[in-house]
C-alpha cells in the first residue's frame, strides 16, 4: 500500500479544486491510500509515513503562500535526513506566471533532498477542465509510481 500525502493551501477555493483533482487522480491507482491535508493540518508524522508528496499553493505575490512554507518551517528540521529522495510533485494556481512559487518550493526540495518525478501543473489564471485534468494526471503519476516502486 503506497500513502500520498497532498498538502495544500487555498484561500478562494481555486487550489483546493487542483487538490481535490490531485487526490482524485492518485485515488485512482490501486492499493494506494490518499491523505489530502491543508497545509496548517499537515504534521511532520504524514510526511514521514507518505511514500509521495504533492505540493499545492497558489502563488502570493510572486512566492508560495504562507502556510506551505509553514508546513515547511515545521517539518524541515525533523525531516530532513529522514525523506531522502522521496518523490514529490508541485501544483500552482497563479495569477501571473508561478515561476517564482515554483522556485521556492524546488529550492527548498533541494534543502529536504526530495526528488522531483513530474513537471508542475501551473494554472495561470482560472482553473480550465484542461488543467484539472493534469492534475489528475499528476496525482495519478505520483501514486502509480510509488504503488510500484519506481521513486
Amino acid at each position: 500500500m503506497a500513502r500520498i500525502l497532498i498538502v495544500y493551501h487555498s484561500q478562494t477555493g481555486t487550489t483546493e479544486r487542483m487538490a481535490l483533482a490531485v487526490a482524485e487522480g492518485a485515488g485512482s491507482i490501486e492499493h494506494v491510500e490518499v491523505m489530502l491535508k491543508r497545509a496548517g493540518e499537515a504534521t511532520l508524522e504524514d510526511l514521514l509515513t507518505a511514500d509521495g508528496l504533492a505540493v499545492g499553493t497558489p502563488e502570493n505575490f510572486g512566492y508560495m503562500s504562507g502556510m506551505i512554507k509553514d508546513f515547511f518551517d515545521r517539518t524541515y528540521v525533523a525531516a530532513q535526513d529522514r525523506v531522502f529522495r522521496k518523490p514529490y510533485v508541485v501544483f500552482i494556481s497563479a495569477g501571473n506566471d508561478g515561476t517564482g512559487a515554483l522556485n521556492a518550493i524546488e529550492r527548498i526540495a533541494l534543502g529536504y533532498k526530495l526528488k522531483k518525478v513530474y513537471p508542475p501543473v501551473i494554472s495561470k489564471g482560472l482553473i480550465t477542465d484542461e488543467i484539472l485534468e493534469e492534475c489528475r494526471e499528476l496525482g495519478a503519476t505520483l501514486a502509480g509510481g510509488c504503488q510500484m516502486g519506481i521513486y
